[in-house]
């Protein structure tokens, strides 16, 4: 049996252009200048954590749908291709989807608010319910930030827990809440933690998945946010 652990390396996509006052979640929109850079800036950023530690690269990059993700990864294809790294294809899954709020998605906060009191059917939201884990919206399609870190973490532990190869890199991009919330599900973070770090836009995380079914924080840094900061995806 090979005892060389599997790797999963973990992209929240770059910074983009977001809708003022909205949580995150699934706008539509597109990477920034910025935010391009920092994607092609990850992918030379992998090339090197690659080389230094003597591994091989999953040729497919895993992807949310959201444009964000998906630019962030043909970015990171891009640069990891320029250092001589196969990459046959991006792979779009919602299932690295961030948190659903269902049929509130993409308005603002005080908007969803103002949804709600005008539903005799639900009580108002808990004062801080964007960062709340467990609370989800009431309302079709929505699901809590706990949940969605649930959906996240099934896809990363089959594609990696259990189809990944020894010595190599799986690229997963996506979106910061859901990410730290997978990270919880996989006995990677705390949960106190998950409120407490964040991610750097399009800075690699990398873990490793050894075949005794562990996982363990193998390199790169979390994001630590400042007291009070609002989360962001």
């Amino acid at each position: 049996m090979d005892e060389r652990p599997a790797y999963l390396a973990l992209v929240r996509h770059g910074a983009y252009h977001q809708r003022p006052g909205a949580p995150s979640a699934r706008q539509p929109y597109p990477l920034t200048d910025a935010g391009q850079a920092q994607a092609t800036q990850c992918g030379a950023d992998l090339a090197d954590l690659i080389a230094a530690h003597g591994l091989t690269l999953d040729p497919v990059i895993h992807s949310s749908c959201q444009l964000r993700a998906w630019q962030t990864a043909a970015g990171i294809a891009e640069a990891l291709r320029a250092r001589d790294h196969a990459v046959r294809e991006i792979r779009e899954t919602p299932s690295l989807a961030e948190r659903g709020l269902g049929s509130a998605a993409n308005l603002t906060v005080a908007e969803i608010e103002a949804v709600l009191a005008a539903d005799p059917r639900h009580a108002p939201p808990p004062t801080g319910w964007k960062a709340d884990s467990h609370y989800r919206l009431p309302l079709e399609g929505a699901e809590s930030l706990m949940q969605a870190g649930a959906r996240v973490a099934r896809y990363l532990q089959h594609r990696v827990g259990r189809d990944g190869r020894p010595g190599q890199v799986t690229v997963c991009v996506g979106h910061g809440a859901a990410f730290r919330h997978a990270a919880h599900h996989l006995g990677l973070l705390a949960f106190d933690d998950i409120a407490r770090l964040s991610m750097f836009h399009a800075r690699p995380l990398l873990f490793c998945y050894s075949p005794r079914g562990k996982w363990r924080h193998f390199a790169g840094s979390w994001k630590v946010r400042p007291p009070k900061d609002d989360p962001k995806d």
